[in-house]
């Protein structure tokens, strides 16, 4: 892999991961076209992990609060101010083991990759962000969310597996469906993928060898880097386009690159 394949697959990853367009369906893709297919999996992770970060710095408002009020309940210190930060623990921890029970069946028993495979996932999430026009506003916010909601989101990330499902697309339609605000439906959706992302991390480390004998040290971390800025800015744009109710305007380019990917690929 080049320095050039590299900031190409870092730039995909940062834009695609928060863009509800699915990250991991556009590095299918584009390292099929850049001959890069037999790059192992635990790469795509690892770029991941580079637009994790920029989750952590966009929510760490959230994150440090969540953390703060899970502190003060074990010490049983907790007041009011902590009982929107506490009710979203409980759907974050349903979603993520529905999620991880999907992703482990869906990855034994079926097909998640392959460009034709991808494409005609890319123009199914396309149906969904259309749909997602439909959905009226919701009125529910963090403290009056349930298992329940967290178990229709958790699916909708467990649907993610496939890689030309956008994880962002499905999970903030779901939230939606389920009655969130927009806001909230939007921060649930990436505060959801930080276990996920941790996760797939610690599941594709044993690719390890493979990714060392693949890709030299100076392109993974260029394209790292280029993740992590990209991500940046995606995830910022992207929390406007929800407040705003357009994800639908995402599903035309998920029709022509599904259906490029199906006839030129």
């Amino acid at each position: 892999m080049t320095v050039l394949q590299a900031c190409v697959l870092g730039l995909v990853q940062g834009l695609a991961e928060f863009l509800p367009v699915s990250s991991s369906g556009h590095l299918v893709l584009f390292k099929d076209i850049l001959g890069l297919s037999d790059v192992p999996l635990l790469f795509d992770v690892v770029l991941h992990l580079a637009t994790l970060a920029a989750v952590l710095i966009v929510f760490r408002r959230r994150v440090c609060g969540i953390l703060a009020s899970l502190w003060r309940w074990v010490r049983r210190r907790n007041g009011r101010e902590d009982a929107a930060n506490l009710a979203i623990v409980g759907p974050l921890l349903v979603a993520t083991l529905v999620t991880a029970c999907m992703g482990f069946a869906i990855q034994k028993f079926l097909p998640t990759e392959g460009p034709r495979l991808v494409s005609i996932e890319l123009l199914i999430t396309a149906v969904v962000l259309a749909a997602s026009a439909l959905l009226k506003p919701g009125s529910k916010g963090y403290a009056n969310i349930g298992l329940g909601e967290g178990l229709v989101v958790g699916f909708a990330q467990g649907l993610g597996v496939f890689s030309g499902i956008s994880r962002s697309g499905f999970t903030i339609t779901a939230a939606l469906a389920a009655g969130l605000k927009r806001e909230e439906a939007g921060e649930f959706s990436f505060l959801l993928a930080i276990p996920a992302i941790l996760g797939a991390f610690l599941l594709e480390l044993k690719d390890l060898g493979a990714l060392k004998q693949t890709v030299e040290p100076l392109p993974l971390a260029v394209a790292t880097l280029v993740a992590f800025v990209s991500g940046l800015a995606a995830l910022t744009f992207l929390l406007r386009i929800v407040r705003k109710g357009k994800l639908a305007w995402f599903a035309v380019y998920l029709v022509l690159v599904g259906l490029a990917g199906l006839f030129l690929l």
